[in-house]
């Protein structure tokens, strides 16, 4: 499955202001990543793809639509899947955009 380019876009409006902000195909989709480090991502599995810091990751998998990213059948402490129904509002998706963006922000930059 290719990523929602409608998505990528939505995303795209929001973030285009951040320093340090860069586009990189990750995962199958078109991720935004803060001063090198992941934060969003049109996924391509469907919906949106965030980084989030790993303590508060099974708090936020009790939002609606929310769940666990998994790689090589595993589920990932740090990333969650946000499905589409939860992001059709513009207010869903800022809500979720500015968690990942939030949390690479505490991360050290990489070249």
């Amino acid at each position: 499955m290719a990523y929602d380019e409608d998505l990528a876009n939505r995303i795209r409006e929001l973030v285009m202001t951040e320093p340090g902000i860069t586009e990189k195909r990750m995962f199958g989709g078109l991720a935004f990543l803060i001063d090198g480090n992941m934060s969003v991502s049109a996924s391509g599995q469907g919906g949106l793809l965030l980084r989030v810091d790993p303590d508060e990751t099974d708090a936020l998998l009790g939002q609606p639509h929310a769940h666990p990213f998994q790689m090589r059948g595993r589920a990932m402490q740090g990333w969650l899947l946000v499905d589409a129904q939860g992001l059709r509002t513009k207010r869903q998706l800022e809500r979720w955009v500015a968690r990942g963006i939030g949390y690479a922000r505490t991360l050290p930059s990489k070249p």
